[in-house]
């Protein structure tokens, strides 16, 4: 490049040195009066400037084509290298090679926002990036997710999603930790914002980190009940069964028996059972055993679920529908827990469908963008009541004579440790999704 432009400058000196010449002849020979000479020496003058001004008009040109091809974004610009005089030559090889290298860096730059919108898109937490009017710079695929959205490009869409959750993320303030809830298809949610800001070519911008809390909420609640559980059945099995133990050690002592004695004995003893089975039930949902997991296709396993929960419980009423795409979808978990939380599901469906004509069980099995595999059990049964939906999930609620109310509760407590979930999602039907990371 160097040698480039020292080549370049001996030949302009080179005209401006003949151009000084076709001066000096035009004076001299004005000076000797010598009216041929002089009318050279002036078209020689006029013909070397109009020869630099036509050279520097085309370099001008060639130099404002290039700057405008950049500005829109086209790179296919390229001058010729093997025309014209040899000056020309390397002044268009020189442009060639300086749009090829702003080529190079704007690639490597694209290339660099690509490497980091991937590491985003990777990241479990929503990011958004956001100016003071509501524009939308920057988003990851985790803050669509959240948000319910495939498209946010301003604040103002979220209107859609909830009234709330618009006002607190377009009047949030760097510094602000907030936490909002609202509800969507995937049922309710809970997110924590934290919010910092950064100025970017003179223009404010704020950042919002967006966390999903649900589920460290949900582990709180069930390891809170676990706790109260545990703490339960130890004080009414100690205080139970030495009183069961009396009774029997009372019943067998003496032959001659007083009859009411007798049957108020037999009473406490029966009771005192009855109470230590049934408290013996609820230490299930402490103690279930650790998921050992294993791949198996999930078409398979629905089927033998259906056929089951149908030998079970008597639904002739009651039509089964079931589409699991792809046909050889797989889910590594333990399928001996998983069958626990699908024949419960089942049965339940089954239940609240009851004798009602025409029942239907839709069974969809499917893999989401974040290739988390769903599995979602509907029925067509009476809608869950908002009111009773709220505490489903919550040990020992039951709204069914002589139910245990610990079904839904060890059914999540199993997806939670199979590192998953399960969720009621608001429908006119009722339709629980088991999802599997």
């Amino acid at each position: 490049m160097k040698k480039f432009f020292r080549q370049l400058s001996y030949r302009y000196w080179f005209r401006i040195a003949l151009t000084v010449c076709a001066c000096l002849l035009t004076a001299w020979f004005g000076f000797q009066k010598d009216s041929i000479g002089f009318g050279i020496s002036v078209i020689l003058l006029i013909l070397s400037i109009l020869w630099q001004i036509r050279l520097y008009r085309r370099h001008v040109k060639q130099v404002l084509f290039m700057i405008d091809a950049l500005e829109n974004n086209d790179n296919s610009f390229r001058f010729p290298e093997e025309d014209g005089t040899a000056e020309s030559r390397q002044i268009n090889i020189a442009l060639n090679r300086v749009g090829h290298i702003l080529y190079n860096v704007k690639a490597e730059t694209a290339q660099q926002e690509k490497y980091y919108e991937l590491i985003l898109d990777f990241v479990s937490t929503g990011l958004l990036v956001l100016n003071d009017n509501g524009a939308v710079y920057q988003k990851n695929k985790e803050a669509l997710r959240l948000l319910g959205l495939n498209i946010f490009t301003h604040v103002r869409q979220l209107s859609k999603v909830d009234a709330v959750l618009m006002d607190k993320i377009e009047h949030c303030r760097p510094g602000d930790k907030l936490q909002v809830t609202f509800h969507n298809e995937r049922g309710t949610v809970n997110l924590s914002l934290r919010v910092s800001e950064i100025n970017v070519r003179k223009e404010h911008l704020r950042i919002l980190a967006l966390n999903d809390i649900n589920t460290e909420l949900d582990e709180k609640e069930i390891d809170s009940w676990i706790r109260l559980t545990r703490v339960l059945t130890h004080e009414i099995m100690n205080s139970v069964t030495p009183i069961t133990s009396l009774c029997d050690t009372l019943l067998s002592m003496s032959e001659e028996k007083d009859e009411e004695i007798y049957h108020g004995l037999q009473t406490i003893s029966a009771t005192g059972k009855g109470l230590l089975s049934f408290v013996e039930s609820y230490r299930q949902f402490t103690r279930i055993p650790t998921p050992e997991p294993s791949l198996f296709y999930v078409k398979t396993f629905i089927g033998r679920m259906v056929e089951l929960a149908r030998h079970q419980n008597p639904c002739d009423n009651i039509f089964f529908q079931m589409d699991i795409s792809p046909a050889d979808l797989i889910v590594h978990a333990d399928e001996n827990l998983i069958s626990q939380v699908v024949i419960n599901l089942l049965k339940n469906a089954i239940q609240a469908i009851g004798n009602q004509p025409d029942g239907r069980i839709e069974i969809l099995a499917y893999c989401n963008d974040m290739e988390e595999v769903l599995i979602e059990i509907k029925n067509n049964g009476p809608e869950i009541p908002s009111e009773i939906a709220e505490h489903i999930f919550i040990p020992f609620f039951t709204t069914k004579e002589g139910g245990s109310g610990i079904g839904l509760s060890i059914s999540r407590q199993i997806m939670r440790l199979s590192g998953g979930s399960l969720t009621l999602l608001p429908d006119k039907e009722t339709k629980f999704v088991l999802k599997f990371k």
